[in-house]
Formats: C-alpha cells, structure tokens, sequence
C-alpha cells in the first residue's frame, strides 16, 4: 500500500512540474521582465522579482514534498493516521503551489 502510495504521489509531483513548466512555455513571450513574487512586502517595487525567480514555487514544492516523504518513512512508517495526515499535507503543497503559480503567470501576462 505504501509503495502505491508513492507512485501516485510522484506522478501528481511530476505532473504538477509538467504543468508548471508548460504553463510557463506558453506564456512566457507575454511576461514581463519583473513579476510580483513576494506579495507579503508593501506594494511597489519592493514585490517585484526576476521573471525567472518564479521557479522558487516549484523548487520549494519539491523540497518540501520529499522531506516530508524522508520524515515520514524514518519515523512515522508504520503509523496509518500520520500515513494520512501525510498524504493529504503533500496532496495539499502539490495542488497549492502548482495552482499559486499558474495564477502568478496568467496575472501577469
């Protein structure tokens, strides 16, 4: 069951990337040298970031997902509540910042 566990999760990652990728493809010739990345700053030029510094939502999402898969199998593998809780947390990375992304991109282009 684990092992079903995995392959699904790392197609949803590898679709979620796919999509990512695809979507940054198709509109990049609309997008703009600087895009608002960091919308926790006041707004202005302070939000602004690099066209390519929108990959940190990907890399992130990744890191994240497969640190949670290294705490999971080390420490809690043969728990099915935290198996759950798990999933559903990386279930939730993996549709948040692939969804964040997207609408980074199409606002901006």
């Amino acid at each position: 069951m684990v092992r079903k566990y995995n392959i699904n999760m790392i197609k949803l990652l590898l679709g979620a990337d796919a999509l990512m990728i695809v979507t940054f493809l198709l509109r990049f010739p609309r997008l703009p040298p600087q895009i608002p990345l960091f919308y926790s700053q006041f707004w202005g030029e302070s939000q602004l970031a690099d066209l390519l510094m929108i990959f940190i939502l990907p890399i992130f999402m990744n890191l994240l997902y497969f640190i949670n898969k290294k705490i999971f199998i080390k420490f809690y593998s043969t728990n099915e509540l935290v198996k759950n809780i798990f999933y559903y947390f990386n279930f939730f990375l993996i549709v948040s910042f692939t969804l964040i992304f997207i609408k980074i991109i199409f606002t901006v282009s």
